[in-house]
């Protein structure tokens, strides 16, 4: 019977954590369409009613974008950091290590998690409520020049002083859900603020991450040793046997002291989730090449690439915790979800007849498209001249040097003809004495 609880309590383990993935990067892509470049031939969107939206310029909110010459280092960066950390846990006390880590990310986390409180406030408080709710504005200027400027409401002072009691709680306890939400947080916002600029830089990152993720968990304990002994909300938690763990509760009014957890780490959602989003963001870049009417930043849509992509993610999960759960041993995550989003954009494409936009879709903005060419156009100008004037310095130089040489060989001829004129003398002069 307990074999079965405990069994029945790992499949659920496995549910939970599936769907804590999945609810960030669904709702982070989503949001991440809010920060698409508006097209110049789409109307602008009229100010919202809502008193809780961050910016009245739509302009405002523009993603940061990720370049190739990102994708290729990150791994790179990604192993430099990774070592770092394990040899930190190796080498000094762990403890206060993670009391470092512990502030960092309570500070990181609480403005995270205020603006994840604030996502779910504008979905779930009605309008009717909201419209009583007075905005405040203050804004920075300098010589009457606008800076910057920053809005607010009572609401986002409420959402404020709950993050930071959830943060001080979290400090304080450790707590698995609290950690879980800080943990989401993070994706969501990470998910909706960066962006890949091309499917290329996508499947760079995701094809480098791919590589890192099986050398570090399968051929040295790095992965493994860093991510039990991180003690910060990087990974998403559930009791491996949650009836057990619930029922402890219910009968000692305690959490179980000992408590095994199965943990995903935030980078198996952040890392495929921007490129979900890259999907879903193309959807939305093909859809309004078809039909450019109405208001750009919607989430009403077909949507091919974004389901087919997501689904993919749930079924490499879904066979990353299958593999983990027969072989008894940690995998690494992005063996399965990097193939699986690669290979589920690229199908899509190619069934769809169009791999052509595929590969050529951008999120540069045209201007800046225009800034990069012209700047490139005038490196390559700048190095033809260099190039010219090495060409020039090369061809003056070789010009003086054939000159030294003529002058030189002028000179051993006079010194020859004047040593041949003495000899001659010298020769005349000793017939003459004979």
């Amino acid at each position: 019977m307990e074999t079965d609880t405990n069994e029945l309590g790992l499949y659920m383990a496995y549910g939970a954590v599936l769907t804590m993935a999945v609810i960030p990067i669904y709702a982070g892509s989503l949001a991440s369409v809010k920060g698409m470049k508006r097209p110049t031939n789409a109307p602008k969107q009229p100010a919202s009613d809502n008193p809780l939206d961050d910016s009245d310029d739509e302009d405002d909110t523009v993603l940061e974008s990720l370049s190739s010459g990102d994708a290729y280092l990150f791994p790179v960066i990604g192993s430099a950091v990774l070592f770092s950390m394990y040899l930190a846990f190796r080498y000094l006390d762990k403890e206060y290590i993670n009391y470092i880590l512990t502030i960092y990310f309570s500070v990181m986390g609480c403005a995270a998690v205020t603006k994840a409180f604030l996502m779910v406030a504008r979905k779930t408080l009605p309008m009717c409520l909201l419209k009583h709710v007075a905005k405040y504005k203050v804004t920075l200027s300098k010589k009457s020049k606008n800076i910057s400027h920053i809005s607010f409401t009572v609401i986002h002072g409420v959402l404020l002083l709950a993050s930071i009691g959830l943060t001080a709680y979290y400090s304080y306890t450790k707590n698995w859900i609290a950690s879980n939400i800080f943990g989401l947080s993070f994706s969501i916002n990470a998910i909706q603020l960066l962006s890949l600029d091309s499917f290329k830089t996508g499947i760079i990152l995701l094809s480098g991450l791919f590589v890192y993720d099986i050398f570090w968990v399968f051929y040295t304990p790095v992965m493994v040793s860093v991510a039990t002994n991180f003690d910060a909300p990087i990974k998403l938690l559930w009791p491996r046997n949650i009836i057990e763990y619930v029922t402890y509760f219910i009968q000692n009014h305690s959490l179980l002291a000992e408590s095994k957890f199965t943990m995903l780490g935030l980078g198996d959602i952040v890392i495929p989730g921007i490129f979900v989003a890259l999907c879903l963001r193309f959807d939305r870049h093909m859809s309004w090449k078809r039909n450019p009417v109405g208001p750009f930043r919607t989430t009403n849509f077909p949507k091919p690439y974004f389901i087919a992509n997501l689904t993919a993610y749930i079924f490499g999960l879904a066979l990353t915790m299958f593999v983990m759960h027969v072989y008894k041993a940690a995998q690494p995550a992005l063996l399965y979800l990097s193939p699986a989003c690669i290979l589920s954009s690229l199908i899509t494409a190619a069934v769809r007849g169009e791999l052509k936009e595929y590969f050529a879709f951008t999120t540069e903005d045209e201007k800046e498209k225009d800034k990069k060419k012209n700047k490139e156009e005038i490196d390559d100008k700048v190095k033809e001249v260099e190039l010219f004037e090495q060409e020039q310095q090369k061809d003056s130089m070789k010009e003086n040097n054939d000159t030294e040489s003529v002058e030189v060989e002028e000179e051993d001829d006079n010194v020859a003809e004047s040593t041949g004129s003495e000899n001659t003398r010298t020769t005349a002069n000793s017939r003459r004495r004979k």
